[in-house]
């Protein structure tokens, strides 16, 4: 009777256990794990406490490298050359990250060559500006231009007349001729002048 009783305890713990374990099974198929990203994320978002939430967050970074596109397919964002890169599933293949790697390389490649272009650039203007400073004062007054002295307006005026006149016409022989009565009554006038003070000493 005794052995009866442990027989059919252990017929029931064993159907217990057979019975239980599908529904384990079931409940580990239902609660599936994330296939990308976007999922991991959504799972973490339930979790408990900020803490908890922060390391899933974390976790699913570190899973999945790509990101899901609106159209479909994922893409991946190098940070190292600050670009993307349209890839197949939620991370890189093999030959999707030779590609990527690939790329790196030739943007730093790009990279150098910019920077010495333009540091020889810089320092072809040092040397220009260098140049400019050290330039000798002959050769600037010579590429600089010099202003022309301009003669008085009266002078210009009489010019223009003198050009512009007509030859043995009294309008411009008139001033010549005044010219010359004034210096000659200057000549006169001086010799009168020096007569008569030698009359009154």
């Amino acid at each position: 009777m005794i052995v009866l009783r442990l027989s059919a305890a252990f017929v029931v713990a064993a159907i217990g256990c057979v019975v239980l374990t599908p529904v384990r099974a079931q409940a580990q198929w239902w609660r599936s794990t994330p296939v990308d990203f976007e999922t991991c994320a959504d799972a973490a978002e339930k979790a408990k406490t900020r803490e908890e939430k922060t390391a899933a967050l974390a976790e699913c970074n570190a899973k999945f490298a790509g990101r899901r596109k609106p159209g479909g397919g994922y893409t991946y964002y190098d940070f190292m050359q600050d670009r993307t890169f349209d890839i197949a599933g939620p991370n890189p293949t093999v030959e999707e990250q030779k590609n990527i790697d690939e790329q790196y390389t030739a943007y730093l490649e790009r990279e150098r060559r910019n920077s010495i272009a333009a540091a020889l650039m810089a320092k072809q203007q040092q040397q220009q500006q260098l140049q400019q400073n050290v330039q000798p004062a002959s050769l600037r007054t010579e590429t600089e231009k010099v202003p022309v002295p301009v003669a008085s307006p009266v002078k210009q005026a009489a010019r223009i007349r003198a050009i512009n006149c007509a030859k043995s016409s009294f309008s411009c022989d008139w001033p010549r001729l005044s010219q010359s009565i004034g210096e000659l009554k200057k000549l006169f006038g001086s010799s009168q002048a020096s007569s008569n003070k030698g009359k009154r000493s």
